[in-house]
């Protein structure tokens, strides 16, 4: 049950986001598309993501961290790759794509959890 919370949490997001991001985040067909890029989204950020941290190790420790941001824009791009109707114009409109999300989903999710 949680999970489904969190896939419709974060399709809702993404429509807002796109929504407010428009002429650079083209999200076609609304809520069906949305819910694809969350279950893409969530696919992506457990089988590749920990594979890209690992190998870019180096870098991540070098820039304090940073170069999650990079990786979080990796993951938005490959997305819009494997998604038709999702489109990011760019790896920037990516990133702040990425960071706009991560930082409403925290929020969110903070916001919704269960105080037991």
């Amino acid at each position: 049950m949680k999970l489904l919370l969190r896939i419709l949490i974060t399709a809702i997001l993404v429509m807002v986001i796109a929504r407010f991001m428009s002429p650079n985040v083209i999200l076609a067909d609304g809520i069906q598309t949305s819910f694809m890029v969350a279950i893409v989204l969530g696919l992506l950020n457990f089988f590749v993501k920990p594979i890209l941290v690992l190998f870019t190790l180096p870098a991540t420790i070098l820039t304090l961290g940073l170069f999650l941001l990079v990786i979080n824009a990796i993951i938005i791009m490959l997305c819009s790759h494997f998604v038709t109707g999702f489109h990011v114009n760019s790896f920037f409109t990516a990133l702040l794509f990425s960071i706009i999300l991560s930082l409403s989903q925290s929020l969110v999710y903070k916001l919704t959890e269960d105080n037991k």
